[in-house]
């Protein structure tokens, strides 16, 4: 495949392997990734991973603002296909229906379930035991396109968004490089979703990273994980914004108690009342402070019995 031309369109660090792959096994002609950015506090001006990629390996990388309006440059490059990994913008008709052998996106879930930017996430939030990587051809709509290969991946109780994205972008890679060469014969199989099993997983909103101990000890475990090592959970105690990174699923127990109570302290952990039992918080990060252990956290408090009953919200 080193004679197929291809524009490769993806901007974080999940679509960093696919473009590897792609540099390795085809002639990748040209890059479009996102505009940099400000980051951080001292707002550095910043590559994405993907530009950075392609620059040291020397292809020409196209950054426009909105690309429904800057795409005419990327057509000047007649691509034969145009691969799409977590881009991050819609793309219009025209690029669309530009290559011979169409638009392909690879999606970090098994579509039609969880179309949207947060696939990862959401597949853990949910509860979902498997997720996976789709290889789709692009439609104007949300990750609608024709779907033509698949390949699933257990979610295991230790995974976090961490690990899994790291699985994924290896899975993706995989995948892709081998869907390849059916679409470049014409041999693919396509199959239209079933917009009846529609799910959606939109980028994780500021309300969602906050803490409802409300609700079930699965739930608060999943959403702790899902949300690990980015963009972090949180809760509030005392007026004070406290992250949680880690936590483990605790006892049946503490009916009386409010829900976010702390109802016990552990060696290595604090333990937190939810509707049907507790929750063991693991790893947290005090408002300006670095991350640390509970223990490290409790151990801070002059006299820590005062920490039992008070009440995260």
């Amino acid at each position: 495949m080193k004679d197929l031309k291809v524009v490769f369109m993806g901007t974080p660090d999940f679509s960093v392997n696919v473009l590897h792959h792609l540099i390795a096994q085809t002639n990748v002609i040209g890059v479009v990734t996102k505009p940099d950015k400000l980051v951080g506090r001292k707002q550095v001006l910043t590559q994405s991973p993907v530009k950075k990629v392609a620059l040291e390996n020397g292809i020409q990388v196209i950054q426009p603002i909105k690309i429904r309006e800057e795409y005419q440059n990327i057509l000047d490059l007649n691509p034969d296909v145009i691969i799409t990994c977590a881009y991050g913008q819609f793309l219009p008709k025209e690029i669309l229906d530009y290559p011979k052998y169409g638009c392909i996106n690879v999606h970090a879930s098994l579509l039609p379930k969880l179309r949207g930017g947060a696939p990862i996430h959401k597949a853990i939030i949910y509860g979902y035991p498997t997720t996976g990587i789709t290889i789709m051809y692009m439609g104007q709509k949300m990750d609608n396109g024709d779907i033509i290969s698949q390949k699933s991946i257990a979610i295991e109780e230790t995974d976090n968004v961490g690990t899994l994205h790291d699985k994924l972008s290896i899975l993706g890679a995989d995948l892709l490089m081998e869907t390849l060469p059916a679409i470049i014969s014409g041999q693919s199989n396509q199959i239209v979703q079933n917009e009846e099993e529609v799910t959606f997983a939109y980028n994780i909103s500021r309300e969602e990273e906050h803490i409802d101990f409300n609700k079930t000890k699965i739930e608060v475990f999943n959403q702790i994980r899902g949300l690990n090592p980015w963009p972090v959970a949180n809760t509030i105690l005392d007026e004070e914004e406290i992250k949680i990174y880690e936590a483990v699923i605790g006892e049946d127990l503490y009916a009386e108690q409010a829900n976010g109570e702390i109802v016990k302290l552990y060696k290595d952990g604090i333990g937190v009342k939810v509707s049907d039992g507790e929750i063991i918080l693991k790893t947290i990060k005090p408002a300006g402070k670095k991350k640390m252990s509970a223990k490290d956290y409790v151990n801070g408090w002059k006299e820590k019995n005062n920490l039992i009953g008070k009440v995260f919200r």
